[in-house]
C-alpha cells in the first residue's frame, strides 16, 4: 500500500503514540520525514531519532519526550500544506504559533527548519505543520 501524504503518516503517528504514552514509535523513512524529525528534535519535542534500514525504504524511530509529570511535551501536531492544498508563506506571513511558544515547520530551498531559522535566514516556503 502506498501513502499519499507520508508526513500526515508521520504526524498522526506521532500524535496516537504520545497519547498513549509511548516511549517510541517507527515512521516511513523520507527525506522530509526526516527533516521533521530533526527539526523537532533541535527545538526539544523529542528525545531523538535513528534511522533503521530494514531492506526497502527504511524507518526512522522518533524517541518522544515527556514530562516529569507524564504528559506528552507535544500537546498539538497539525498538517498545514496538504497535497490537495499547498500553503507557501514568506518570511514575514509566517504564523507566529501559541504567540511565539509554538512552531511551525517550514520546508525551504535550505531544507526543513523551523520558523524562526527562518526568519533568522530570511528565506520562506511551504509550511508544513504546526507543533505546540
Amino acid at each position: 500500500m502506498s501513502l499519499s501524504d507520508p508526513i500526515a503518516d508521520m504526524l498522526t503517528r506521532i500524535r496516537n503514540a504520545s497519547r498513549v504514552g509511548r516511549e517510541t514509535v517507527n515512521v516511513k523513512a523520507s527525506k522530509v520525514c526526516q527533516g521533521v524529525a530533526q527539526v523537532l528534535k533541535d527545538e526539544g519535542y523529542i528525545l531523538g531519532y535513528d534511522r533503521i534500514d530494514d531492506g526497502k525504504q527504511g524507518l526512522i524511530r522518533v524517541e518522544l519526550k515527556y514530562t516529569p509529570e507524564g504528559d506528552p511535551v507535544i500537546n498539538t501536531i497539525t498538517r498545514v500544506s496538504k497535497p490537495g492544498c499547498r500553503v507557501y508563506n514568506g518570511k514575514e506571513d509566517l504564523p507566529r504559533v501559541m504567540g511565539g511558544l509554538g512552531i511551525a515547520i517550514v520546508s525551504t530551498s535550505q531544507g526543513v527548519i523551523s520558523d524562526r531559522k527562518c526568519r533568522q535566514d530570511n528565506v520562506g516556503g511551504e509550511l508544513i505543520c504546526t507543533v505546540s
